[in-house]
């Protein structure tokens, strides 16, 4: 009931925005793609004066056009640096508790001293905790561009920001789908499919490991990839991370499973949120994306499952061996949540129709929310056959997202510039690495407000945004889910370092594939090739 209690509040919040602005007059009344602004912030690209010279130029003159862009991306950039050092809070939220139990144990304090046996709560170990939780690190450095803007701006262009230049519905769309792709009957029916190949490894660990790093991406181009996402760690964690593998293995499992699911969505053309942001102003349609991407994808997804299932098959073996030993001794004590008793196949089908609903209706979050609270009565109805929904994980990574969003649509003067001078292969190169820094949903959509730009860099920034989606896990929407359900796996969290250095090689097999594979036909992107352009080629606007 809290955790429901906490969704509503959370969507009323988000859904409430729309009215808070009203009566007010756009500052921008009509944008070149037809629509409006009503704060005074950020500047539409558009809006900013012809500059002759090269980008350093161009970037300068933005920051002196409005001071506010430098120090919303500072502020960026330091939520950035705040991720890679949530490791080092963990531990001191770990050593603030230990002290507070030793303070508790001194005083002869025990848990029936207190209403409903409940201890004492160290504050400063939860503080660290909440500064070492990756999900709420840029919510945190909201505050701060809230600041700023107000500094440079006003309270109400703020409010107006948040209420009438941001949509939520992104967010919103990945509580839900996530919260239904956990549900008892979506996994187990998901675990069936997957089980099919892990039986030709003898349903070991190992077996689970492949199947579930090969099915569970490709999976994602039908169900969303923040579903696939969700199914893939559950999978994961329940058939191979809790017996504890290697640093090593498990981090290279992590990249390997951010990278795939990055890529393994570009099948269709609304599954994964890169390709969503552009497919209806492009155009692109379910076989465009196939022909280009989606055959692509696949043959990234088996060569870096293959080697990383080559290079790691001793590890591999091991955490087989320690499986058996587990499953030998713990074969009577499975959790309920983890019980096998069978589950009606017209329970199973009414989720998979929720599922199905919610993917449909995504960008009309009335209609998904209003699904997903019959879906809550349906669990109800039904809850024998179920577990009890989380959705602390859910909120936590919808939060994420909505400060993502709020953080992205401050970056477009620096961004925009960056994409339009670039040559296809440094394009292609540049949004790899950008989308290392920013959402790689972010990156897209800009490239798509941008004027002029040819076919071949369309196709060079979308393979890039969705190559480098695994390298971080602020780059890809999804990741953050991964990141909620299996960081237990990992002694004080999960390092951006190992996180990089895991998902590096499958990074790279996937921008040789999509770089080098032959793509198109006379009139579609071409592929960005290392050599110099052919005479006549078109080339992007600068």
């Amino acid at each position: 009931m809290k955790q429901l209690l906490l969704f509503v509040t959370f969507v009323c919040l988000i859904a409430s925005a729309s009215s808070m602005a009203a009566g007010y007059k756009p500052h921008y009344p009509e944008l070149a793609d037809g629509s409006k602004q009503y704060a005074s912030f950020p500047i539409p690209p558009e809006k900013y004066p012809a500059i002759e010279g090269g980008l350093i130029d161009i970037l300068k003159s933005r920051a002196e056009a409005d001071p506010f862009n430098v120090a919303a991306t500072v502020i960026f950039l330091l939520a950035i640096l705040h991720t890679f050092t949530a490791g080092y809070f963990i531990k001191l939220a770990h050593k603030y508790e230990h002290l507070h139990d030793e303070a508790l144990k001194k005083r002869g304090l025990r848990d029936a001293d207190h209403p409903d046996g409940v201890p004492e709560v160290s504050f400063l170990g939860t503080l660290f905790h909440f500064l070492g939780e990756i999900e709420a690190v840029f919510g945190l450095w909201v505050i701060m561009l809230a600041g700023a803007a107000i500094y440079f701006h006003s309270w109400l262009d703020f409010e107006l920001y948040l209420s009438y230049d941001r949509v939520f519905t992104e967010p919103v769309f990945v509580v839900i789908i996530m919260a239904i792709a956990a549900s008892r009957p979506v996994l187990r029916f998901a675990e069936s499919l997957m089980s099919w190949a892990a039986r030709l490894g003898k349903g070991s660990p190992s077996a689970w490991w492949l199947s579930v790093l090969i099915i569970a991406p490709v999976l994602g181009s039908f169900i969303t990839e923040p579903a696939a996402m969700t199914i893939g760690a559950l999978l994961l964690a329940k058939k191979f991370f809790r017996y504890n593998p290697p640093a090593r293995l498990a981090y290279g499992t992590l990249g390997l499973l951010f990278v795939n699911i990055s890529i393994g969505g570009t099948l269709t053309n609304f599954a994964a949120p890169p390709v969503l942001m552009v497919a209806s102003v492009w155009q692109w349609s379910t076989p465009f994306m196939f022909e280009h991407f989606g055959w692509k994808a696949m043959i990234s997804i088996l060569i870096s499952s293959t080697v990383y299932y080559l290079f790691f098959r001793k590890a591999l073996a091991r955490v087989v061996d320690l499986a058996d030993g587990v499953a030998d001794g713990k074969a009577d004590a499975a959790a309920w949540q983890e019980r096998e008793t069978p589950i009606p196949l017209w329970i199973t089908a009414v989720h998979l129709v929720f599922l199905l609903w919610t993917v449909y209706t995504c960008h009309f979050p009335v209609l998904f929310v209003g699904g997903f609270l019959f879906f809550l009565a349906f669990i109800i109805a039904t809850r024998h056959h179920q577990n009890e929904v989380s959705l602390r994980s859910p909120i936590l990574v919808g939060f994420f997202l909505a400060a993502l969003v709020i953080h992205g649509g401050c970056q477009a003067w620096w961004i925009a510039p960056v994409i339009k001078s670039l040559s296809d292969q440094l394009l292609m190169l540049g949004a790899t690495i950008l989308t290392a820094f920013n959402d790689n949903a972010a990156i897209t959509y800009l490239a798509a407000q941008v004027d002029g730009i040819s076919m071949s860099a369309k196709y060079a920034v979308v393979a890039g945004a969705v190559t480098g989606g695994g390298l971080t896990v602020i780059a890809n929407a999804p990741n953050p889910a991964g990141q909620s359900i299996l960081s237990r796996f990992f002694k004080n969290g999960i390092s951006p370092l190992g996180l990089f250095l895991g998902a590096l090689l499958p990074t790279i097999i996937a921008y040789l594939c999509f770089m080098l594979l032959p793509s198109g036909h006379d009139g579609e992107p071409e592929l960005p090739k290392a050599a110099a352009p052919v005479p006549g080629q078109i080339e992007p606007a600068h």
